[in-house]
């Protein structure tokens, strides 16, 4: 059934070229040329489609970290299934209320983290990941990118890429950021929102995008670019970097932490980030 889904995305895509085949055959009794393309067209380098039964290890790390991930966030990370699997043509990724444990320490809240760190690492290309979200206060998805190598030192020296962050208290709105400059405290961000003009990003599926030029980027959400950066800098060297060097991909789902506080009890659980697909171009 996700396959026949996927072909008839792929299908809608070209119905504008069908249509105006299809009407240069009733006016003219042939077919119009469809207009040329002069986009350079980028190759499919590296993809998952979620489509198995488990999680493909050649691909993908798992985080177990039972200290979160930063920022005063609140879960414990596991390799779990009840925290990350695949299932129904997807990939969940699924922040629990259970007090789950790791070598003897306990938190409040699980969740799941993954990453294609020296399974997948890329300089420059578009990055397309299609998405539901999850909602509630104090819940954190996020699509981002960190530098493979550190070539100019640590976070976030070497750069830091946001494809998409997310607040749960606000599911209409998602955020594309930077982190770039020296490393901590000398670091420095710069940010943009874009806002669904109808309804929320947890009741269905959008396709969130980073084109990623050398020294240009270009974040988009269901094809509508929102967001183009060309300035940063780097305390280390000269310009594009520190964004001149190998990133690899994060997914992952956070509860609590100083950017969208901790969750209350207008918070549901479970709650999960599910994925459709993965897809870098190049």
């Amino acid at each position: 059934m996700k396959k026949l889904s996927k072909l008839a995305t792929r299908l809608t895509e070209r119905l504008p070229i069908i249509l105006r085949t299809a009407l240069g055959t009733l006016i003219m009794g042939q077919a119009l040329a469809p207009a040329q393309d002069t986009t350079p067209q980028a190759e499919l380098v590296w993809s998952d489609e979620f489509d198995g039964d488990s999680l493909d290890y050649s691909k993908w790390g798992v985080a177990v970290n039972a200290f979160g991930g930063g920022n005063h966030e609140l879960q414990i990370y596991t390799d779990r299934p009840e925290n990350v699997r695949v299932e129904n043509g997807n990939l969940v990724l699924e922040a629990r209320h259970d007090h789950a444990a790791i070598a003897g320490t306990e938190r409040e809240y699980s969740s799941g983290r993954i990453h294609t760190k020296h399974r997948g690492d890329w300089t420059y290309g578009r990055v397309e990941v299609r998405a539901k979200l999850p909602v509630g206060q104090g819940i954190w998805p996020a699509i981002w990118m960190l530098p493979t190598d550190d070539a100019y030192g640590g976070w976030a020296a070497s750069g830091e890429i946001d494809i998409m962050e997310y607040r749960g208290q606000t599911p209409n709105e998602v955020l594309g950021t930077l982190h770039f400059g020296g490393s901590w405290p000398e670091n420095t961000h710069s940010s943009a929102s874009y806002k669904l003009p109808a309804g929320t990003f947890a009741e269905e599926f959008h396709v969130f995008t980073l084109d990623w030029q050398a020294e240009k980027m270009v974040w988009s959400v269901d094809g509508h670019a929102y967001r183009t950066e060309t300035k940063w800098h780097s305390s280390q060297a000269e310009y594009p970097a520190p964004f001149d060097q190998r990133f690899h991909l994060l997914l992952n789902l956070a509860v609590g932490g100083g950017f969208v506080g901790s969750p209350d009890a207008t918070t549901a659980f479970p709650q999960q980030l599910l994925v459709d697909y993965v897809r870098v171009y190049q």
